[in-house]
């Protein structure tokens, strides 16, 4: 882990956002059948394997786990998942990143699931930084953070340790 003296969410802190995020998708999601918890790669789908962990632990949803592969720096590039659309297909989705910085991932990310009719869906970060260009909002978020532009939020993951801090 670094070092670092900016740090926004410790590791115990972020176990108890993930916690309560799982809630709140369980709260929104209990009469389903079945729901997709579709992670961006990398760090989110991180975030959206622990998201399900906690989920299979609250509650008796039957939950397909989802990565999508999108790359952040050319989002217009094709956006692909490691189901078939079928798999998600007239279910509920929630979608995970680790940090909301411009909202461009994920409003991408979002366009990919519109090919398909979906049931609901819905939107989960760990960060939601307040920094957005495109209208997009997170639905889930396990804190909102107030940042300047040239602040970076980094989330790192190293096993089960996770931390949160601030970079300039």
């Amino acid at each position: 882990m670094i070092e670092t003296t900016n740090i926004i969410l410790n590791n115990t802190q972020i176990h108890q956002k993930i916690k309560r995020i799982a809630y709140q998708i369980y709260e929104v999601n209990y009469l389903e059948d079945e729901i997709v918890i579709a992670g961006i790669a990398n760090n989110g789908y991180k975030l959206a394997e622990k998201i399900v962990t906690e989920l299979r632990n609250i509650s008796n949803l039957d939950i397909k786990l989802c990565k999508v592969l999108i790359d952040k720096k050319k989002p217009l590039e094709e956006i692909t998942t490691d189901i078939a659309p079928e798999e998600y297909t007239n279910k509920s989705i929630v979608l995970v990143d680790d940090v909301l910085h411009s909202g461009t991932t994920l409003i991408y990310a979002v366009k990919h699931f519109l090919d398909v009719p979906l049931k609901k869906f819905k939107t989960a970060v760990l960060v939601n930084r307040n920094h957005k260009k495109y209208p997009i909002k997170a639905d889930f978020k396990g804190i909102s953070l107030s940042t300047s532009i040239k602040e970076h939020v980094v989330v790192e993951f190293e096993n089960d340790d996770i931390i949160a801090y601030l970079e300039e």
